[in-house]
């Protein structure tokens, strides 16, 4: 390979140092381990999808909907089964009406720059994901990152920056969190924090991404399990439905609102009519899967207890389907996974920046598809793997 020269001469001298600190990502080289020849190879076990439930593997019927938009909606790129779809979401999570957007991370930095301003203040868990870090700094509001669930921190961070009575110019405040935070498994205390808001006459901005689909009554959510009302309440399509793109959902004004300014769906060409009817099919399907959430927690539980009985420890308050297994230094975090691939396990591993420095992990996902074989099979793998390490 030529080394790059003129202004790009410095990539390969970063690139090199991402590789000696363990950050370097390459696309993978394939999903089947390497075994010998006179071994027959099991299928590979896939343990880090964000695939819950197991519908993204369900093939689509042929469908008479375009396989594109053809524009922003703003201009021809509305198409009805737009509309379907976010009635169908409004109506499952009980909200006014939602708007669809191509991704989960355009759905936060497009909501979050458009609707905090220079002036508002910002607070944010310092564990939300990049999406709605990058949103804060492109809105230009004041950020004021607080401790990972520190329900003391938001409060004082709210009561600091009050508005002052009579100031010409009103300034809005926003707190903003995960729901069920993807890389640590836990939850913040929403209720607490929505009484909060209210009292500080604060905006809730909750992202519900893991989960939607996977926890709550129907699969509404933390904020419904919680009985808690979000003024802004985003979800993501790509994990527990199966599909791809995601939405905000809240009230008619919010909507409309974002329409207008969100600058990551005005200058986006709309998602698929023919997704966005597959939409509508997949929430009916989800909001009836309580026996597939069942296997889900039951899954999880069993990954869980068996990794507590190898010394690792997880968040007092961790459930759900994201089981980390925290390793620490990313080379490790790294050599672990391949130890791991060649016992036919996938499971990537997490390292900075998605996760602070020193706190690299495995970071294991359950869905409701796995079988006893599978759970058997990935347990035996962590356990000769973490003997390993351990020497």
């Amino acid at each position: 390979m030529t080394p790059p020269q003129g202004p790009l001469r410095h990539l390969d001298t970063e690139l090199a140092d991402l590789d000696r600190r363990g950050l370097l990502r390459l696309p993978p080289s394939g999903a089947q381990p390497e075994t010998s020849a006179a071994e027959p190879a099991e299928p590979p076990l896939l343990l880090c999808s964000n695939d819950y439930l197991g519908l993204a593997s369900t093939p689509w019927p042929p469908s008479p909907h375009p396989a594109g938009a053809g524009a922003s909606r703003l201009v021809t790129g509305e198409h009805p089964q737009h509309a379907e779809a976010e009635r169908a979401l409004a109506a499952w999570l009980r909200t006014e009406t939602s708007l669809l957007f191509s991704s989960g991370y355009a759905a936060n930095v497009g909501a979050i720059s458009a609707l905090a301003r220079p002036g508002d203040l910002v607070v944010s868990d310092a564990l939300n994901h990049a999406s709605i870090i990058d949103g804060c700094r492109l809105s230009g509001a004041r950020v004021v990152v607080v401790p990972h669930r520190d329900l003391a921190a938001v409060e004082r961070a709210l009561h600091a920056h009050a508005s002052t009575p009579g100031a010409a110019t009103a300034t809005r405040r926003w707190v903003l969190t995960e729901s069920y935070f993807s890389m640590d498994g836990d939850s913040p205390d929403l209720p607490a924090l929505r009484s909060l808001c209210d009292a500080h006459d604060a905006a809730l901005y909750v992202d519900e991404a893991h989960a939607i689909g996977t926890l709550g009554p129907e699969g509404r959510g933390l904020c419904a399990e919680s009985g808690v009302t979000p003024d802004v309440l985003i979800g993501t399509l790509g994990k527990s439905l199966g599909l791809q793109g995601a939405f905000v959902a809240g009230s008619d004004s919010l909507r409309r609102y974002l329409w207008n300014r969100a600058r990551s769906f005005v200058f986006s060409t709309g998602i698929a009519p023919a997704l966005a009817h597959r939409i509508s099919e997949c929430v009916r399907e989800v909001a009836c899967a309580d026996a597939a959430r069942e296997r889900l927690a039951a899954n999880a539980r069993r990954l869980r207890e068996g990794l507590t009985a190898l010394g690792v420890s997880f968040p007092p308050d961790a459930r759900g389907p994201v089981v980390p297994w925290l390793i620490g230094p990313a080379p490790t975090a790294v050599a672990m996974s391949r130890a791991l691939r060649d016992r036919g396990l996938i499971v990537q591993p997490i390292r900075p920046p998605t996760v602070p420095e020193g706190t690299s992990r495995l970071r294991i996902t359950a869905t409701a598809t796995l079988t006893e074989r599978d759970l058997e099979r990935a347990l035996h793998a962590f356990r000769e793997v973490a003997h390993a390490f351990a020497r």
